[in-house]
């Protein structure tokens, strides 16, 4: 069972990450409307805009970062260490911690992906479930007669194999016994 098991998983996951898609899409249309409803706003705001003080605004914006970028770099290069031991100690803290986080990482896919293929394996048994609702209800509407016969098809191979069972009784209760059979057919007409 485990091989089955390991060969659904990654069905039920593709299944999932199918029904969540078909999730987010369904809340594509809402947002183009939002969007349809803030563009001529926006449009407006773009036009009436003054190119001067969009050029004036981001070249303040440039030379603030450049001034923070310089700054920055001057701390982390004043503060280098040269100490070649400590640099050492720190590139292998680094890499330690570096392994750390990459199975942290990996622990929280792997919840992740089971989780998806959980979703999946729900998202099947309901499509499943509608799928064959569906089909009984298209059934019944197109074919009512055939499924009326159906039910008494059913239900005659009860009556046959209770039959056969009353046959392996002595010759002589079988006479007694086509009675009941009888009646027992012409209670299931009447329903």
């Amino acid at each position: 069972m485990a091989i089955i098991d390991e060969l659904r998983t990654p069905l039920y996951f593709a299944a999932g990450t199918a029904d969540l898609a078909v999730q987010q899409a369904r809340k594509v249309p809402g947002l183009i409307e939002q969007i349809a409803a803030e563009a001529p706003a926006r449009i407006e705001a773009v036009r009436n805009t003054d190119p001067k003080a969009v050029q004036e605004k981001v070249t303040a914006q440039a030379k603030e970062a450049q001034a923070t970028v310089q700054s920055k770099f001057a701390d982390v290069v004043g503060g280098l260490d040269t100490d070649l031991k400590k640099l050492g100690e720190t590139a292998q803290d680094l890499a330690l911690r570096g392994v750390g986080v990459a199975a942290e990482y990996a622990v929280k896919a792997r919840e992740k992906y089971e989780e998806v293929a959980a979703h999946g394996e729900e998202a099947v048994k309901a499509w499943r479930g509608e799928v064959a609702e569906e089909i009984v209800e298209i059934a019944v509407v197109v074919e009512p007669e055939e499924a009326k016969a159906e039910e008494t098809k059913a239900e005659q191979p009860v009556e046959a194999a209770a039959q056969p069972a009353e046959a392996k009784k002595p010759a002589r209760k079988t006479t007694a016994r086509k009675a009941p059979a009888k009646k027992a057919a012409v209670a299931a007409e009447k329903e």
